[in-house]
């Protein structure tokens, strides 16, 4: 898979966990760069490639405030996540009921 096609999609994308970490952080508001990479024991540049894939994949958006340059998260893409998620809920549910209905039959 080549990058550009990883990067797009959303699973791949979150499969990292210093980015489901990035996207956490910018859940609470635009944030900076800099104040984005102080959490991690990694380089800037590092942190920017990280955010670079996030924005190719649709999570982040970019704007440049002077020199700064300022990050957004923007979730709709997540959505797809959540409804893959939602079909494996409704299974467990379904199973947990069966559970719950035998042990209750079986205690009778």
């Amino acid at each position: 898979m080549s990058r550009q096609s990883a990067s797009a999609d959303v699973f791949q994308v979150i499969a990292d966990p210093t980015r489901r970490a990035i996207l956490d952080l910018l859940s609470t508001g635009e944030q900076p760069v800099k104040q984005l990479a102080e959490p991690f024991a990694m380089s800037l540049p590092a942190i920017s490639q990280h955010l670079q894939i996030l924005c190719e994949a649709g999570l982040v958006e970019m704007r440049k405030s002077g020199r700064q340059r300022l990050y957004k998260l923007k979730p709709e893409p997540l959505k797809q996540v959540s409804n893959w998620v939602a079909n494996y809920e409704q299974f467990w549910q379904k199973k947990l009921d069966a559970l719950r209905d035998y042990l209750e039959e079986d205690s009778c």
